[in-house]
């Protein structure tokens, strides 16, 4: 389904796929013979997200770009199953395992892996032919990959990344207090969806 969103429609190359069941909402833009799967969202939320030639997003991976970070894709980029992706650029001959995660202002550098339930974390940056193994997190600029057990030596990294900030333009506070102001923030920015538009082709 393609969906014009804040007035901007996707494009949609020629000679690229869209499934049927995928949603593409926005300021998308899908390079020649790219594929986007069953079940795939590929959506701008104030942000582009541009995709470049021969890329693959599989079944139920999210893409989305945000007002503070767009999303870029290289060409030759292989997105798994269940990924997520929001506000990153990730360079060319990159491949995101199943279930990887990658956040807002991330970049991750040409031929690099993100092996199953990887997570490259906000504003973490990793040089080209990195490598993410199964299940750990790659966190700060430049980043240093961790085992997830590692959780101390993570957040002292991710802290001064400051999410919610970054993320919602929140200041940080105890969860409780936090988390209102968060989805208040959010339901307002996405109210803006009742106005979209289905378009053909």
């Amino acid at each position: 389904m393609l969906l014009e969103h804040r007035g901007k429609r996707p494009k949609v190359h020629e000679l690229a796929y869209v499934a049927p069941t995928a949603t593409i909402c926005g300021d998308v833009t899908i390079g020649e013979n790219s594929r986007v799967l069953f079940g795939a969202v590929v959506t701008a939320e104030g942000g582009a997200v541009e995709i470049g030639a021969e890329c693959i997003v599989m079944e139920n991976a999210v893409i989305r770009g945000t007002p503070k970070h767009p999303v870029r894709m290289g060409d030759h980029v292989l997105v798994g199953p269940r990924a997520y992706l929001t506000g990153c650029a990730v360079e060319d001959n990159v491949f995101l395992a199943t279930g990887s995660t990658v956040f807002n202002g991330a970049f991750i550098g040409e031929g690099s892996e993100i092996r199953v339930n990887g997570v490259v974390h906000l504003r973490t940056v990793l040089p080209e032919d990195s490598l993410v193994p199964i299940g750990w997190v790659a966190v700060g600029d430049p980043a240093e990959i961790l085992p997830p057990h590692e959780h101390e030596r993570i957040w002292t990294i991710q802290e001064p990344l400051d999410f919610p900030g970054t993320v919602f333009g929140v200041e940080r506070g105890p969860a409780g207090t936090m988390i209102p102001e968060m989805t208040r923030r959010y339901a307002k920015g996405l109210e803006k969806h009742w106005a979209d538009l289905p378009r053909e082709g």
